[in-house]
């Protein structure tokens, strides 16, 4: 029997208009007005700009001013490169590379609502019918679950800040969605078409970051037509049309710069050489990092998620369970198996676990989700005032300890009014109490009332940081004062600059003092940057290549948020 008694009532869906709001409020805070941070976004940033001001070959072979950087794959950058060519001369290079950041978003966000609509309007997803009449009808079942799918998803705290980076996580995520809503497609209808549209997203994702993440996943896609009884013969012929269709697109990229060699390079190599990395036998550091990180990481989805396993195990060949249990099966294997657990290999769990946390809301008592509610509200509603006290007594010094501590993080900083701010600040702070006024006031029946609170006020933190403390944070994370110190100190014909420093400085270093720096074929330079730790004492210490030469000291500083790190500038002094 199926675990789900529900009204028609319960099934209101949330206005289009709130979820197309909800959804701008997300995004958009954290994009307009932020510098590139260390250390994955500014050197994403840093390949972008690279192609979008450079030759075909940066095109073919992705790098930082001349530093090397083909491992995960282009297309991201390449999405990036388009919108500083497109859009550019209008917002600045920074903005109109997360105009496509904005677009892989929505993907993301439309591929989730369609993927849970389509499997909550399915027949063995609807709930019991009543005995006098009154049950919901399927699609008006099917919007609702996909709302809440989409609010378990904006309140997942692991997506937050990875969706707003400009890196090749944010459109992973987006396009292991939809991969997620091509593999409903394909259960629901098995077809040579929908294989093949499978296969598209499996070839953006190879173009993405590898091939590793969607060989595991097409092995999701084919354990579902395992679980649904589909003809072996049949499966094993779409899944063949799925890997050719994906190695199609892989080869948009493979082919040509294979054969051209941008720069003298083979990216295959390297591409193929870096994906091998990715693999490796499960140990304890990959459990733990999994049970520590995850904890938070996919909170609040989670335990909606596991009590829908718990609640529909009698269903077990349910379509709305097989298919976001594969994904999240296949998922945590990812994480297992990688020698070197990081967040971005999380993130492919996040969208099955939202459209499985939807089903668990159907299931979940009354006092449960009181609960989640209360705990939400008493939450972030602290995270909030906090925020706001330590806003205060940067600017007017009061209470001294929170002024001391907020400052603490930034030294040398001198905090500023922003009015425009404030006034955003304040509007989203009213929202949040308006928003828990109607809910604790009239506490709606409709099934996403468990989780309007918990992505609303997330929202809520996340734009009172991006304004109140925006500029502090840009303080502490951007190397922009750096590069334009370095700038005034480079001589003028001074030629080209070797140097040590990073992905993420080497990128904000170029775009923001426009150094020239050495480039991915050897040269002779006249100038020497280095990075190291201030408590190195000799300066050639970290470059052996470049002992017993004399130089001569240009420069010397650091960002003044970082008491660890250190730059220094010197010239060939023969």
């Amino acid at each position: 029997m199926k675990p789900v008694r529900l009204p028609a009532a319960a099934t209101l869906a949330l206005p289009r208009w709130a979820l197309f709001a909800l959804g701008l409020l997300y995004i958009l805070p954290g994009l307009i007005g932020r510098e590139p941070w260390k250390n994955d976004d500014a050197a994403s940033f840093g390949i972008m700009w690279t192609m979008a001001h450079g030759s075909w070959q940066d095109w073919l072979w992705p790098n930082i001013a001349g530093l090397s950087m083909p491992e995960e794959g282009p297309l991201a950058f390449w999405l990036g490169a388009l919108g500083i060519k497109l859009f550019g001369p209008l917002l600045g290079d920074v903005l109109a590379a997360r105009v496509a950041t904005v677009g892989i978003f929505l993907l993301g966000v439309l591929s989730l609502w369609y993927a849970t609509f389509n499997l909550g309007r399915r027949q063995d997803a609807q709930p019991l019918r009543l005995a006098f009449g009154g049950q919901p009808e399927p699609n008006d079942f099917g919007r609702t679950l996909a709302d809440a799918a989409v609010l378990i998803y904006l309140g997942c705290l692991g997506l937050l800040l990875h969706s707003h980076e400009t890196t090749s996580e944010a459109l992973q995520v987006s396009l292991v969605t939809l991969l997620l809503y091509r593999t409903v497609r394909y259960a629901e209808a098995p077809s040579l078409r929908n294989a093949a549209l499978s296969g598209l997203a499996v070839g953006l994702l190879t173009l993405t970051r590898g091939w590793i993440t969607p060989v595991f996943l097409m092995l999701a896609l084919f354990a579902c037509t395992r679980w649904l009884d589909q003809p072996a013969i049949r499966a094993v012929r779409d899944l063949a049309v799925t890997l050719a269709v994906g190695a199609a697109v892989a080869a948009l990229w493979l082919l040509p710069a294979q054969l051209l060699q941008p720069y003298g390079q083979q990216p295959l190599q390297a591409w193929l050489g870096w994906n091998l990395l990715q693999l490796g036998l499960p140990s304890m550091l990959s459990v733990k990092f999994f049970l520590r990180v995850g904890t938070w990481f996919y909170w609040p989805a989670w335990p909606f998620a596991g009590w829908a396993v718990w609640a529909w195990r009698r269903q077990r060949r349910a379509l709305h369970i097989v298919v976001p249990l594969a994904f999240v099966t296949m998922g945590m294997l990812l994480t297992l198996f990688h020698p070197l657990p990081e967040q971005s290999q999380l993130l492919v769990l996040l969208p099955p676990l939202a459209i499985m946390a939807a089903f668990g809301l159907l299931t979940m008592k009354r006092g449960a989700i009181n609960a989640i509610d209360w705990f939400s509200v008493m939450a972030l509603t602290l995270c909030a005032a906090i925020i706001w006290i330590f806003w205060f007594a940067k600017l007017t010094g009061w209470p001294p300890k929170a002024a001391k501590n907020a400052l603490k993080l930034v030294p040398g900083f001198t905090p500023e009014l922003g009015w425009i701010a404030l006034l955003v600040a304040l509007a989203a702070t009213a929202g949040w109490f308006v928003l828990v006024h109607w809910r604790v006031s009239r506490q709606p029946a409709v099934l996403w009332r468990a989780v309007v609170l918990s992505s609303g006020g997330l929202i809520l933190i996340w734009i009172l940081l991006m304004t109140l403390f925006l500029p502090d944070v840009n303080y502490s994370k951007s190397y922009a004062a750096v590069a334009r110190q370095i700038a005034e100190k480079v001589p003028a014909g001074g030629g080209c600059i070797a140097t040590n420093v990073g992905p993420a400085q080497r990128a904000s270093f170029a775009y923001y003092g426009a150094l020239p720096f050495e480039g991915i074929q050897p040269q002779r330079c006249e100038l020497l940057l280095l990075q190291d730790s201030i408590r190195v004492k000799d300066e050639h210490e970290i470059l052996p290549q470049y002992r017993g030469k004399q130089w001569q000291l240009l420069w010397e500083g650091r960002r003044a948020a970082d008491r660890e790190e250190r730059f220094r500038l010197y010239r060939r002094a023969d």
